[in-house]
This record gives C-alpha cells, structure tokens and sequence, in this order.
C-alpha cells in the first residue's frame, strides 16, 4: 500500500499535500493510513449522502478516524442526492461535486483498488462502446488520484486488520439489486473459477494497455482533426480517407468541443453515417451541453456543420 502511494506521490503531486475522499469503508480507511505515512500532509474529505439513517454518525466517525491516523484537517461534506439516472450515479454525482468544490486546489485520492477496476472494464464490456469504454479508470485524471489501481482489496482490509481499524460496511455494498454488488459478489468470482484465476489482474491489465493504445491514436486523431477543420465545421474529404477508427476519434472531439455530452456509440456512428453513407438523410441529434439543448450534426456543402436546436437541423434537412 505505501509503496503504491508512494510512486503515486512522485510522479503526480511531488509536492507531497492530497486530499482524500474518504467514506470510511476498507478502501478509502486504508488508503488513508497509507497516504499519511507518505504523503507531506493529507486533507480528510468525508461526504454524507445522508441516505441512510445514521449516516451523519458514521461520516463523524470517519472523520474522526482520519484525525486519529494523523490527518491534517478532516471535513465532513453533507450533499443533496438528486434521483436523475438512479441512485447510483446520482449519489456519484453528488459526491465528486463536493469533493471537487473542497479540494482547495489539491488532487483528490480515491480508494478505487484493481477489483474496482475489473468490475469497471466489465460494466464497459457490457456497453459496448468500444476500446474506450473498457479503458477503466486512470491513475490520475485531474483532480482525481487512484494510487490503488494495482492494489488488490484484500490488501487494503488486511492493512485495516493490521492496525486495528474497523472499516464501515456500506450496505449499499452488499445490495444486489446495484449491478456492481452483483459483479463483484456472483459475476467476477464465477469468472475466476471458470478460467481459473487471474481474471481481475487480467482486465485490469487490458484496461492499461487500452488506455496506451487510446492515447497514441487520441494524439494522431488530434492532428486529423486539425487537418480536417474548416471555421467551425469538418472537411468532408479528409474525413472520407481516413481510418474509421481515426475518423470516429475526430467526429467524437469535434462533437464534444462543439458542446455535445455523454456521446454513445451509435450518436458517433450515426454522425459518421453523414461522411461515409451520404443518401440525403437529415441532421442527427446529439444530446446538448444545456438542459434543453438540442445539438444537430448535418452535411452541409462538402462540410460537417453543427447547429442547436432547430435553425441548424432545419438547415440540414432542407439542404438536400
């Protein structure tokens, strides 16, 4: 565990003075003792949901815990949790809006270990969006910090056993009507038995690979992109004779610099569909960046073109 807060440290905050977000379950607890002893100073950073009663008292204690390992300062943030998108992700959202409004300035560590990252390669499997869907997460995507990624949890339980910390058990964590509780506790020990072991260190290893190899064609559809834009708008031509998988690269950042959110797959290939499978078809909608907001790719005299709400689509339609 301090070894793996420790390259973390070196390379990405040499200044040695984290945050953690801390919920005070074995993860999160051990990587808190862990930073402590390595880190310059550690800012504890508690959020309570407030979904479950009795969770002000367990945020307290969290906090208090920190305090006790040798934390700087231990803040406990309360949130309103919304119910847009379930629970889950409405709680996630809550919880990465307040750990960023109270960071101060430093990257954030989370207890995310290398089981977190297989289940998160395997809930990209299933969305079928590609390589960059089962990248997992990243050792550090500003603010945010993961040090555990290589780490198993059973490491960061038997560092809470060795020093007589007793982690909270989230209830959540056991539920199985939440599709994570169920790959962790049916789905991933299945794939172990089956294949005979290994498994998570093996998604979490093509996970890595897939974010080299993402990275490396992320930078040669950055020159493509360049390459292809005309004002505001994409170049058919250039468009045309690329690679597919270069091509998508670049539709999906010019979309998304355009202002266009949570772009699924078939958003990508149906904007592509106006380069490479022209038969006169209108605009295609891609979700806005405002509620409300309606983003509309067209094909517009040899160009892509994006436009919001109606003007542009209408645009589009009526060109052919």
């Amino acid at each position: 565990m301090r070894h793996a807060v420790r390259e973390w440290l070196s390379r990405y905050a040499p200044v040695g003075v984290v945050a953690i977000g801390l919920s005070g379950g074995g993860d999160s607890l051990a990587l808190t003792a862990a930073a402590v002893a390595e880190a310059e100073a550690v800012d504890a950073l508690v959020v309570d949901h407030r979904l479950q009663d009795g969770s002000g008292a367990v945020a307290a204690e969290a906090a208090a815990a920190a305090l006790r390992l040798g934390c700087r300062t231990a803040r406990v943030l309360a949130v309103e949790v919304g119910s847009a998108g379930g629970i889950e992700a409405a709680a996630r959202r809550a919880r990465y809006a307040a750990l960023d409004e109270a960071r101060d300035g430093l990257p954030v560590l989370l207890g995310h270990t290398l089981d977190d990252q297989a289940e998160t390669v395997l809930l990209g499997l299933a969305r079928g969006s590609g390589g960059r869907s089962i990248q997992g997460m990243t050792e550090f995507a500003e603010p945010w910090g993961r040090p555990l990624l290589g780490v198993r949890r059973e490491v960061t339980r038997q560092l809470c056993a060795d020093l007589g910390l007793t982690p909270w058990e989230d209830p959540h964590n056991s539920a199985p009507e939440f599709t994570r509780v169920r790959l962790r506790a049916e789905v991933l020990p299945l794939l172990e038995e089956v294949l005979g072991g290994g498994v998570a260190a093996a998604l979490a290893r093509t996970a890595a690979q897939l974010r080299e190899d993402g990275a490396a064609l992320d930078s040669v559809a950055e020159n493509l992109l360049k390459a292809a834009r005309d004002g505001s708008g994409l170049e058919l031509e250039t468009l045309t004779t690329a690679e597919p998988a270069l091509r998508r690269r670049v539709i999906r950042a010019w979309l998304l610099g355009g202002g266009a959110k949570s772009l699924t797959d078939s958003n990508l290939r149906a904007v592509e569909a106006l380069v490479t499978d022209w038969h006169g078809q209108g605009g295609v909608a891609v979700s806005g960046s405002a509620t409300g907001t309606r983003l509309v790719a067209a094909r517009e005299h040899g160009r892509l073109i994006l436009g919001s709400d109606h003007g542009e689509s209408d645009r589009g339609r009526h060109h052919h």
